[in-house]
């Protein structure tokens, strides 16, 4: 192929190719066309410095690199300098000068140089929120809570356990059956994570992605592993909500420490009966405790406290009430997913936690 000298500037955002080697200008087009973009090219002029300043990211060619129209051009994040082989002295002085971010050398670099691309030019979408949900005690129906924000927010909600022993958050939500990956096969995720594939590899019921832990075993859930997860699912605009374990002989586990810090609301389930209530205080008033900032979300029972003084013992504002509801415990051991209709109790719950989200999480 031929290189235009210039191309007019007609969309702002599209990543700049500034190279004269057809061979290298062959192989940047057919990354970037992989990557779903097509580039705006040129070496010079007033095109380049327009092109230059508006796109979203800038290709140099080694080949380019002397260029007195690319030397001239202001420094700015976003620039990759690309070659075919190994640069010489001189020239990895001029990528420095040109504040390039990486030398990108290929093939050996087109994995890397896709997926920089396709990042750049990907439309911003805003980040989904993080609902992190514990119980202040053993047995509260902070499980049940989790699911029923889930299904409120379906779909393209994903429900997290955390719990290793909890015998898999699926079995509430009907899909211990559903195809798809649990923990054992998950809890080696570091680092960068594909939310789409993520999802689309996930057991599904009632628009609701849902992460589990295995019955055949009790995997450690780590910590690294989360917060891949969390962060892929989030960055695709998608809301999460997680399930958090109460501590155990160890103390509160890194990943809730992890996940609470990330949160937009962390909610602590509390029946209202003195013991449960004195432990959440406990919970939250310990020493460094993850939960200091918890709201709490009171289960009334018969003869038991009021809202207002469970609030006041345990010194945290109460968000929501969930009343006693007869359906729940059956729809949970007929595989049922927790019922979010406009009048139920877990519907108005969902509604009001939901309702109190950032807007810059909603």
């Amino acid at each position: 192929m031929s290189a235009p000298s210039s191309l007019p500037s007609t969309t702002s955002g599209r990543p700049l190719v500034v190279s004269r080697d057809e061979e290298l200008l062959d192989d940047l087009l057919r990354v970037l066309a992989a990557a779903g973009t097509e580039p705006e090219i040129a070496v010079g002029g007033p095109p380049l410095r327009r092109a230059h300043r508006d796109a979203a990211l800038v290709l140099l060619g080694a080949d380019v690199l002397g260029a007195a129209a690319v030397r001239a051009l202001p420094r700015r994040p976003g620039v990759v300098v690309v070659a075919r082989e190994e640069l010489p002295a001189p020239e990895w002085a001029a990528a420095v000068e040109v504040g390039a971010e990486r030398v990108a050398l290929l093939p050996d670099d087109e994995g890397w140089l896709l997926s920089r691309a396709a990042a750049a030019v990907r439309v911003p979408v805003p980040r989904g929120w993080l609902v992190a949900v514990g119980g202040g005690c053993g047995g509260a129906g902070a499980s049940t809570v989790a699911a029923g924000l889930a299904v409120a927010a379906a779909p393209g909600a994903v429900l997290v356990d955390a719990d290793g022993w909890g015998a898999g958050l699926d079995l509430l939500l009907g899909a211990e059956r559903e195809e798809g990956l649990r923990w054992p096969e998950l809890t080696g995720l570091r680092g960068r994570v594909s939310g789409e594939a993520l999802r689309a590899c996930l057991p599904e019921v009632a628009g609701v992605h849902v992460l589990a832990t295995a019955r055949s075993a009790a995997p450690a859930v780590p910590e690294e592993a989360v917060r891949a997860i969390v962060e892929a699912v989030r960055s695709e605009g998608c809301p999460v909500v997680v399930d958090l374990p109460r501590p155990g002989s160890g103390g509160i586990c890194p990943t809730t420490h992890t996940v609470l810090a990330d949160a937009d609301l962390a909610l602590l389930v509390v029946p209202a009966r003195l013991r449960a209530v004195t432990a959440t205080r406990l919970l939250v008033c310990a020493p460094g405790s993850p939960w200091s900032t918890a709201q709490l979300v009171v289960r009334p029972v018969p003869g038991g406290l009021s809202p207002a003084e469970v609030g006041e013992v345990v010194g945290r504002p109460v968000l929501a009430e969930l009343p006693h509801d007869r359906s729940a415990v059956a729809r949970g051991e007929r595989g049922e997913p927790p019922a979010v209709a406009q009048r139920s109790p877990l519907g108005v719950l969902a509604r009001r936690v939901l309702g109190s989200l950032p807007e810059v999480a909603a």
